[in-house]
């Protein structure tokens, strides 16, 4: 049994407008259907996708604090020009520069229209068939025990660890990273952004939410009342949810 990384849940105030704007970031298409904002490839509304880790824009009542997101996106770049294109665009479609302490690095750090961080790379060898989501950074205090849960929990396949930080990707070689950084943060706020799991077709979803909490896993109480998806929470607290079979 394990689960998949299926979508990126970012909330914001305006999930229309926010959805745009991720659409026209990755190249993708917006979609609506139902209350939030779904943002995938382009070639109609396929959900899970199989390749991509699509981005679902939920609507929620409080804006983001001050506080830096402890989720983020990297997005993909193919040269030099493409990052000072793809800036400029994003600045034109509602993007601001943002300071997270970054000093002075080759990426490019913004915000998206609600405040969310991300960062345009530069070019990396290491990128180059993602799609345009580079990676889903997740800051933490102990990168090898990140990679042990979501090792665990997941059907993705462990490339590196050290002291500071872990990497995994899909078995399959597609589609984005998960990276988790050493960071001295610790949580203060709710996540704003955050992993949507999904069990596999004939796989027992109340077993996979077992198993998960007998891997570390602590319940979430968000106040979604009765809902079809389980959220919980990492062994440092990251939050995520393990949504119903469609």
């Amino acid at each position: 049994m394990a689960l998949r990384p299926v979508m990126v849940n970012i909330k914001a105030l305006d999930h229309s407008a926010v959805g745009r704007f991720w659409a026209e970031a990755l190249g993708w298409r917006a979609y609506s259907p139902g209350v939030t904002t779904y943002v995938g490839p382009d070639g109609g509304l396929v959900w899970p996708h199989p390749v991509a880790v699509c981005v679902d824009v939920v609507p929620v009542p409080e804006p983001k604090t001050t506080t830096k997101n402890r989720v983020h996106l990297d997005l993909a770049t193919t040269s030099a020009t493409h990052q000072a294109e793809l800036v400029a665009r994003l600045e034109a479609l509602g993007a601001t520069p943002a300071h997270v302490g970054q000093g002075e690095v080759p990426w490019t750090v913004l915000a998206d229209p609600e405040g969310n961080e991300f960062c345009v790379l530069e070019p990396r060898e290491v990128y180059r068939d993602t799609g345009p989501i580079a990676a889903v950074v997740v800051d933490c205090a102990d990168p090898r025990a990140m990679a042990r849960f979501w090792g665990e929990a997941t059907d993705w396949a462990v490339h590196e660890v050290a002291e500071d930080h872990a990497v995994l990707r899909s078995a399959k070689g597609v589609g984005p990273f998960l990276e988790f950084i050493r960071t001295p943060d610790v949580k203060t706020v709710p996540d704003r952004v955050h992993l949507d799991l999904l069990p596999y077709p004939g796989d027992d979803k109340a077993a996979e939410v077992a198993r998960l909490r007998a891997l570390g896993a602590t319940d979430l109480d968000l106040g979604q009342g009765d809902v079809p998806w389980t959220c919980l929470a990492d062994p440092e607290g990251h939050e995520f949810c393990v949504l119903a079979l469609p």
